[in-house]
């Protein structure tokens, strides 16, 4: 496969050193048939994307518009390629390498202060072509709570599929000092171990998926002792709706372990607390009530428990709700090749871009500013907003 121009000495005019870490990306066209080189073509789509076109006929349409703003960056000197071009190029890009590549930028923007690593699944509900027998794009991302950045992803089949997955996407992300919750579909020994041997703890949620430890725990919580666990209490209210929450940990966790032999004994490597979240939901009158148990590699106090729970929650909003609703992820309709998968990380990198701002607005405000001041984009897309 022909390399992309950014390996052979292509240099931004304007210094968008974003560019150099894909740089490695197989261009998977024919050498003699590229009229429209690839760093010019992901500039194009990453761009657009931030400034709120949402398909190719909107990128291309974005880029003949905006093609002087383009040409600060790179020369474009055959113009904006067409949508029909731009699909087919995405669709056959390599997105394995495409996830190397972010993964490598990602790494530019973390700090070296302790991350809560949450990582969780979500569907691209429209990219499903069931004629042909291909069901919706389920990707499982990492998010990095305090810093609020896309860490990582992997695509998988569909949602059952995400015990697979994650030990993939694991595999690409410094763990070293990281807390990574997991809900219980990915509470498995193995992933449990892959997260310790690469330096990091787990909080992994328990479910009746491992019927018996879920069982020992809930009746443990159900009557605990009051001198070997502790408590912290949180209360929100919005929208009519009040929430109480009771996190109970516990650090003495030797009556766990025993002599008798079971199929699901708690063989998690350093499980060295257990943990419990009470919530009550009153809302229109109805009261609402629910718990939900953990398992922990490091010993937690109370508070730092909920907070790590409360990170892991906090992805809903603050990555997927913000895919469907402000980059409209939900009514995207590639359903072709690789390009659900491929502009699924286009996103997630105009995401951690827009978050990386110090800009006070919403992002559905931001990015309709950058749909409106090119001056702005500019410095997004140079990290300087």
């Amino acid at each position: 496969m022909a390399k992309s121009s950014a390996n052979t000495g292509t240099k931004t005019q304007a210094g968008l050193g974003l560019l150099d870490h894909f740089s490695a990306l197989d261009d998977p066209r024919q050498a003699w048939k590229v009229i429209y080189p690839l760093p010019e073509i992901m500039l194009l789509i990453l761009a657009a994307t931030m400034a709120s076109a949402e398909d190719f006929v909107e990128i291309e349409e974005w880029g003949r518009e905006r093609l002087d703003f383009l040409r600060t960056f790179l020369p474009y000197e055959n113009g904006i390629p067409s949508h029909d071009a731009l699909n087919d190029l995405v669709n056959a890009l390599d997105p394995e390498l495409f996830k190397a590549c972010f993964t490598s930028w990602v790494d530019t923007l973390r700090d070296a202060d302790p991350e809560i690593i949450a990582i969780d699944g979500k569907t691209s509900r429209r990219t499903h072509n069931r004629a042909r027998g291909r069901e919706p794009l389920h990707l499982v991302s990492a998010w990095a709570a305090r810093q609020r950045l896309v860490l990582g992803q992997q695509a998988v089949d569909a949602k059952s599929n995400e015990i697979k997955a994650i030990p993939l996407l694991l595999e690409r992300l410094a763990l070293k000092g990281a807390l990574v919750t997991i809900d219980a579909m990915g509470t498995q020994v193995e992933i449990a171990q892959q997260i310790v041997d690469g330096g990091g703890d787990y909080c992994l949620a328990l479910k009746a998926n491992r019927p018996v430890l879920h069982a020992d725990v809930e009746r443990f919580f159900a009557d605990p002792k009051a001198e070997i666990v502790a408590t912290h209490t949180t209360t929100d209210g919005d929208h009519g709706r009040i929430e109480e929450r009771r996190h109970v940990v516990c650090h003495d966790i030797d009556w766990l372990f025993s002599d008798r032999r079971y199929a699901d004994e708690p063989a998690f490597p350093g499980l060295a607390m257990i943990g419990m979240v009470e919530s009550k939901v009153e809302r229109n009158g109805k009261l609402a009530h629910e718990r939900r148990y953990y398992l922990c590699s490091v010993r937690l106090d109370a508070e730092t428990f909920a907070r790590a729970v409360r990170a892991h929650w906090g992805v809903e909003n603050r990555l997927h709700w913000v895919l469907d609703v402000v980059f409209h992820d939900d009514l995207a309709r590639l359903r072709t090749g690789h390009g659900p998968h491929n502009m699924a990380i286009v996103k997630h990198i105009g995401l951690n871009l827009m978050r990386s701002t110090k800009a006070t607005a919403s992002l559905k405000v931001r990015r309709k500013r950058a749909a409106w001041n090119t001056g702005y984009l500019a410095d997004v897309l140079r990290g300087a907003a």
